[in-house]
């Protein structure tokens, strides 16, 4: 895919309707834009990559996703590997752009979003990419928010012969310096970069582990318990349920428990884990809670991220997440969100469940339409 090109000066600004932007182009967005091209409903996605598929790109080279195959793919596409097979993150981002291309879905790339304002006379929203400018009657915000990287303040403070970096940064251990390593934070991403590393580092792991789940996800048995499990995370662990808004709180609040990488791989890889908290700094060195100073040459801050929405100029509730229910944002109508952690079940962060989430919001953008007395668009001019 590539990206719409428009001729224009430094200072000129080009302005166009659209019926509905979606903001991000990776499996929410696209799997939105499909479902409202095939009701006919008039719609454009943009895509801050140079590529459909950018966002798995950037994660490091070794990630593996964490469902197979049979359970990663789209609306109206299955994932092209055996079924009990677990793709990587590249082989994700070269199928997020070939479903784009092959479905013809009306995606424009090198197009990061500003800014997203209401109309001036209250109907409908004002998009800004760069110079172009696009007034909507909807918008579908599935670009995840909550993407800007976290570390703790002291990490300045620092010694700057120490190679720090985010996970968002980390790519494979060749960028690493010699010597130990620490990885701070042990969830999914902080277990599976730390016992990558242990293989050429002394490697030490700090923070809590939340629990592990008792299954090798790749292991015949799992062939027979991962069924029963995806019909949990669509239909039990859900906002409906007692048991759903339990988890729901619990994957908010600071990551799962370990599925791949367990604490016996990283034993028996040599890593060291501790529970303490990394606390701050002592002579430039990263100190834990009950004071022990480490001696590490390189840190990787697997800490999270916080929410990027301070270009979303519109009421998002007063939580740490967006207020929404099924992705529509209550108050302000025409204002959907896409691929939240949990959005409604434990399905909607995982590829496979973007497709639901989706259709109910295409669903809740047909109706709506209707009801301001918009036809859908000729069969064939959707996606365009």
């Amino acid at each position: 895919m590539h990206t719409e090109h428009t001729e224009h000066t430094e200072h000129t600004e080009h302005t166009e309707h659209v019926e509905s932007v979606v903001i991000g182009a990776g499996q929410a967005g696209l799997s939105t834009a499909f479902h409202l091209t095939r009701r006919g409903r008039d719609c454009v996605v943009l895509e801050a990559g140079d590529r459909v598929g950018d966002v798995w790109r950037q994660r490091f080279d070794s990630l593996r996703l964490f469902t197979p195959a049979r359970y990663d793919g789209l609306p109206g596409r299955r994932f092209p590997l055996p079924g009990w097979e677990f793709p990587s993150g590249h082989q994700m981002a070269d199928f997020l752009e070939t479903y784009a291309a092959d479905n013809r879905l009306p995606v424009r790339t090198g197009a990061s979003v500003d800014s997203l304002d209401p109309a001036a006379d209250g109907d409908g929203f004002v998009v800004t990419s760069g110079h172009r400018v696009l007034t909507a009657d909807n918008v579908v915000v599935a670009s995840g928010t909550w993407k800007s990287p976290l570390v703790p303040e002291f990490a300045d403070e620092l010694d700057p012969s120490i190679r720090q970096m985010h996970s968002a940064e980390y790519r494979n251990p060749s960028q690493l310096r010699p010597g130990p390593v620490l990885v701070v934070g042990a969830s999914h991403s902080g277990a599976d970069i730390a016992l990558e590393l242990s293989g050429a580092h002394e490697t030490r792991l700090a923070g809590r582990i939340q629990g592990q789940i008792p299954l090798d996800i790749e292991s015949r048995r799992a062939h027979a318990v991962l069924p029963l499990l995806w019909f949990a995370w669509n239909h039990v662990l859900t906002e409906r349920t007692p048991m759903g808004r339990k988890v729901q709180a619990h994957v908010r609040g600071g990551g799962g428990p370990l599925i791949r990488v367990k604490r016996a791989h990283l034993a028996a890889a040599g890593v060291r884990h501790t529970e303490q908290r990394v606390v701050g700094t002592r002579d430039g060195r990263p100190v834990l809670a009950d004071g022990e100073v480490l001696a590490v040459a390189n840190v990787v801050w697997c800490t999270g991220f916080g929410p990027d929405t301070d270009w979303i100029h519109l009421p998002l509730g007063d939580g740490r997440w967006p207020t929404q229910h099924r992705g529509v944002v209550p108050g302000v109508d025409g204002l959907y969100f896409v691929g939240l952690p949990f959005l409604y079940s434990f399905s909607s962060m995982l590829v496979g469940g973007a497709g639901r989430d989706a259709d109910h919001v295409a669903q809740r953008i047909q109706a709506r339409q209707r009801g301001r007395g918009v036809a859908p668009v000729e069969a064939g001019t959707a996606a365009r």
